[in-house]
């Protein structure tokens, strides 16, 4: 143990300056303004290769490029013949990590174990060449240690958060009441509004990382779920969810109280559904909203937040994926001033963003918009925004009969429903006003059998749609990271039938790295349907309407099915075949 300890040595500012500049990363003059540089106490708290990535030096064997943490981290990592591992929060199970060692030693050695398995330690260190802490924690855990080398900056950031939060949930498993039935109990006999479990400091600070971690990871929905002994939270990225963290059920409970909390809504009742929304910000200071939603199951309250990033407002057509013809299609169906224009899609797909978009280019100084939703998703300004309540028998149909009254516009309707919303959306057409809404369909043909299954007249459909826009969302290639592939015949055959589409030179496969966390793809974009109503679409839409001949008319007339709308996209490198398959419907039409 002496003799180890006394090989250890902590890497210095002017050693790793030194070695830098031996291997030509770095320029003498540059490894000397920095030394004579005074640091400020805060930079002198820093690790030494942390301190020389802050300073945003040019990297001399990659001209261009810049020595950043990353690079650093490599070199390293390969100078003290270590793998180097980059932290991925979503993949490490924070409870098992912390249990293997205390924060305090943790922190003193600058190390963080990142998986703690039944036979072995992973453990990332920030000192490669110190080794005296390693006999002891193979010691105290009856485990073999196996050493990787990390960004000392992650180690120290993710150091903090998981111990915080293990140290949160640790002490909030302490909290009084084993269930919601006890919170519900204790909060009768107390006679407050306020859960007191749910205020817990231990509970704030759950709630605050939950948000935190939820914005860093760009998830668009969080889930918390109850089950037998645990509750699981999840996030979904990128349209895909990822487990996160599972938390003593009592925790859970608490946490679902807090958040209700937030949301204003009733933490008595656990019985029936409710809604909610949360307004907070970002660290860097942008505001972002939250709907809340919560449902009673077999175990507790099921949460689920779906998070409303104000940007969305602000985005082009050209950042939602639609251009080329679709997009003129799209703004020629929004010019005409009066009509029903139909967006359709499952849950998920895109639609209110799609709309949003669409009426923030419509809502000038010189027309009134209005919107009937349920709920409103995004607030804006420049829009008159009512939401329904059923509960006193205003529902969409009396929002836009009342809008009616309202000298608009242009109406923005949440979703057609029923029978009466589609009577009333075509009143408000056949009077002058743009009307748009959505539908739940597969794709937009089908728009038009489920209005007919309404009980909607098929001749008030011919003369009140303009045009119906179908969508769904794919992930797109990380730009970092994606190859060059060949694809086969059949995949895009598969992908392109009925149509004889050429087969792309080459496409483009994930490969997974540090900026999409290692999923191989970052981000997603629409791939798009749309259905002008023409004068041909219009004669074959009749009580019987055969949904098959009018698919086959649309597509004569330019329409592009979901999934040629997506093979085009794989065409231009921006995402897959498998994953345009995964949400784009067949298109098995013969001409």
């Amino acid at each position: 143990m002496a003799e180890s300890r006394a090989a250890d040595r902590l890497l210095e500012l002017r050693g790793l300056l030194e070695d830098l500049v031996e291997q030509g990363f770095l320029s003498r003059q540059d490894a000397n303004r920095i030394v004579g540089t005074p640091r400020t106490a805060e930079q002198a708290q820093l690790h030494p290769l942390s301190y020389i990535a802050s300073c945003e030096l040019g990297n001399r064997k990659q001209p261009g490029s810049s020595l950043n943490s990353e690079t650093l981290s490599a070199w390293l990592a390969e100078c003290s013949d270590h793998t180097l591992y980059h932290i991925d929060p979503l993949k490490i199970n924070v409870s098992a990590v912390t249990e293997v060692m205390s924060f305090q030693f943790a922190k003193r050695h600058q190390i963080l174990c990142v998986e703690a398995g039944v036979e072995e330690l992973l453990v990332a260190t920030a000192q490669p060449f110190t080794h005296g802490w390693e006999e002891q924690l193979e010691h105290t855990s009856g485990r073999r240690v196996r050493r990787v080398v990390a960004d000392p900056a992650d180690i120290k950031r993710h150091c903090v958060e998981f111990y915080s939060l293990s140290n949160s949930i640790s002490g909030a498993s302490g909290l009084k009441g084993t269930s919601a039935a006890n919170n519900f109990e204790q909060l009768l006999e107390l006679g407050t509004l306020k859960d007191p479990e749910a205020n817990d400091q231990h509970i704030v600070n759950i709630v605050d990382w939950l948000l935190q971690h939820a914005f860093d990871q760009r998830a668009s929905d969080i889930h918390i779920e109850p089950r037998r002994e645990v509750g699981r939270i999840r996030f979904r990225i990128d349209g895909v969810l990822h487990l996160i963290h599972e938390l003593p059920d009592q925790v859970n409970a608490a946490v679902t109280s807090r958040l209700k909390i937030l949301g204003r809504m009733n933490v008595a009742e656990k019985r029936k559904p409710q809604d909610g929304r949360i307004k907070t910000k970002r660290p860097d200071g942008s505001e972002v909203e939250l709907r809340l939603s919560t449902l009673p199951t077999a175990f507790g309250e099921k949460l689920v937040m779906r998070i409303f990033d104000p940007e969305v407002l602000a985005r082009s057509y050209s950042d939602l994926g639609l251009g080329g013809g679709d997009l003129a299609r799209w703004r020629a169906m929004l010019s005409r001033p009066n009509g029903i224009v139909l967006v359709t899609g499952p849950t998920g797909s895109g639609k209110t963003t799609t709309l949003y978009t669409g009426l923030k280019q419509l809502a000038t100084s010189a027309v009134n918009v209005s919107t009937v939703e349920d709920p409103i998703e995004m607030v804006e300004e420049s829009f008159n925004q009512t939401q329904v309540h059923h509960s006193i028998g205003f529902d969409f149909a009396a929002g836009i009969r009342t809008l009616m009254r309202q000298d608009p516009d242009i109406i923005m309707v949440g979703e057609i429903r029923d029978l009466e919303t589609a009577q009333m959306a075509v009143q408000a057409a056949l009077t002058g006003h743009l009307v748009i809404s959505t539908l739940h369909t597969n794709d937009a043909p089908t728009a038009v059998t489920r209005l007919l299954d309404l009980g909607l007249p098929h001749y008030l459909l011919k003369s009140t749609i303009l045009g119906v826009m179908a969508q769904r969302l794919v992930r797109t290639l990380c730009p970092a990271c994606k190859r060059e592939d060949q694809i086969e015949e059949a995949d895009w055959h598969s992908l392109v039938r009925p149509w004889r589409a050429p087969l792309p030179d080459k496409i483009y496969q994930p490969e997974g790295c540090l900026e999409c966390r290692n999923t191989g793809y970052r981000g997603r974009q629409g791939i798009y349907e749309i259905l002008p109503f023409s004068e041909s679409v219009q004669a074959i839409i009749t009580p019987d309407c055969d949904l098959q001949q009018l698919r086959r008319q649309a597509m004569r007339e330019g329409m592009n099915s979901l999934r040629l709308s997506g093979a085009r996209k794989v065409a231009a490198g921006l995402t897959t075949v498998s994953e345009v398959l995964r949400v784009a419907p067949p298109s098995d039409i013969a001409f």
